[in-house]
């Protein structure tokens, strides 16, 4: 019988610093808590301290320090990394002493709880502090951008999204580089004296060159299908993660996109029609979900990704109404946005997941919030009113015109019926009079097309 492997087991560390409050940083701890489950692992206790920063060299207080170390096993000294230089007879008396076969074998007592194997600091934290809480914990120790990074290397699927996850990881990983014990003295390599360090870090280097020419690629071929779709009616469901997004787009579209009550359930973004369609049809975009602190790379490695939604006509932005700290996700997804792209699009704020909020904290919102639509991903009837809303939205800045397909090029009839709504249609002496409905800009294309030769 096969056993499981063992759980690995984490203790969380938080710094609050005087310009968060209690509630904004709880609720940061929180999420990092279900970022570390998202990773499947343990939970087994979490420390706090207010201190002015994070910018120490242990980021802990000492004595904080020492009450973690005796968590996890370690010694609460930092200590020095310096390999102690040993004596040929010290080397054979250590040698001789670890062969002896007479040594006591100590069992664990299985009554005790085996110590945590992570320490997960909520902050993003500098290799060199990194090192030093592992030489005084004893622990390995992962930041929260090391989390997230983790989490989107595992839920990575498609090519460009792996291609994306994998440059931020490796940009992430170069800096935290380290010697090996053996002090990095093989030295190989294109440079003359290039250690197992810099050699490492080259193929890297290397490796971040390779992967951004074929990421380059693969967002041309993007950037044409979406100029192919530039005249289409597109929406975009932006927001933070777990906000509801992939609930909301399947309600909306019909489509059996992945919806999992996990952070960052989905990277790709997923492009699907508005069900029932609608002439022209309505695509609705579902792109990844932000969070707080999100790692700069990350961003940057998803800018592709995210023009989705700037190149959209209407911007939805998904909010957990039932989150006592939706504001700030609001206020994390703008700001993404507006770090990728100046654009402006004429947006709409959904506050989701309504049913979950009380009649009292109901009418609150609709006070600070008077044009967000309330509604639950789950309700038909709220579902098929935001779907109405859409549909209102694209009608207001739509035109009638009146179109001639010629006789010869019946096979563009197909183009007009995809890009326009067909109010009326007669026949005339050199075609089809075809009396439309559309944005100015599909009209026009379609103008253009039937007057090519």
């Amino acid at each position: 019988m096969e056993t499981k492997p063992p759980v690995p087991r984490a203790i969380l560390v938080g710094i609050q610093v005087p310009s968060v409050d209690d509630v904004a940083h709880t609720a940061s701890i929180e999420e990092l808590g279900r970022l570390v489950k998202t990773l499947g692992y343990e939970i087994v206790g979490t420390m706090s301290q207010k201190r002015d920063g994070i910018g120490g060299g242990t980021v802990l207080g000492k004595g904080r320090l020492e009450e973690l170390a005796a968590i996890t096993g370690g010694t609460g000294v930092v200590g020095s990394m310096a390999i102690p230089q040993k004596s040929k007879a010290r080397e054979r008396f250590e040698g001789a002493a670890e062969k002896k076969p007479d040594a006591p074998q100590i069992e664990p007592d299985p009554e005790v709880p085996p110590k945590p194997e992570f320490v997960i600091v909520d902050h993003e934290i500098s290799p060199s502090q990194a090192r030093n809480f592992e030489r005084a914990t004893g622990a390995q120790v992962l930041d929260r951008t090391g989390v997230i990074v983790e989490i989107f290397h595992r839920h990575a699927h498609s090519r460009e999204a792996k291609l994306q996850v994998e440059i931020a990881r490796l940009k992430y990983v170069s800096p935290r580089l380290r010697e090996s014990s053996a002090g990095g003295g093989r030295q190989q390599g294109a440079g003359a004296g290039e250690s197992d360090l810099e050699l490492d870090r080259r193929k890297i280097r290397d490796r971040l060159a390779e992967l951004k020419e074929q990421l380059e690629d693969i967002q041309r071929d993007n950037d044409q299908r979406r100029l192919a779709r530039g005249d289409q009616l597109r929406v975009a469901l932006v927001g933070y993660t777990n906000a509801g997004k992939s609930s909301l787009m399947r309600a909306l579209t019909g489509s059996e996109v992945l919806v999992a009550d996990k952070l960052f359930a989905t990277l790709d973004t997923t492009v699907r029609a508005l069900q029932p369609q609608t002439k022209p049809r309505v695509l609705v975009s579902d792109t990844v979900g932000f969070i707080k602190k999100l790692p700069h790379d990350l961003v940057a490695s998803f800018r592709s990704t995210l023009a989705e939604a700037l190149e959209a006509s209407l911007l939805l932005f998904v909010v957990d109404a039932s989150d006592p700290t939706y504001e700030s996700q609001l206020e994390v997804s703008r700001n993404v946005l507006r770090e990728i792209g100046p654009e402006v699009v004429p947006s709409r704020l959904l506050l989701n997941k309504i049913d979950r909020v009380s009649e009292a904290d109901r009418a609150a919102l609709r006070a600070k919030h008077p044009d967000a639509i309330l509604l639950s991903a789950k309700s038909p009837e709220d579902v098929a009113a935001l779907r109405e809303t859409i549909i209102a939205f694209f009608e207001a800045a739509m035109v009638e015109d009146q179109l001639v397909l010629p006789y010869a090029k019946q096979g563009l009839l197909g183009d007009v019926y995809e890009n326009a709504r067909v109010l009326s249609e007669d026949y005339g002496t050199t075609g089809r009079i075809m009396k439309v409905r559309g944005l100015p800009g599909a009209i026009a294309r379609l103008r253009r097309t039937l007057a090519a030769s």
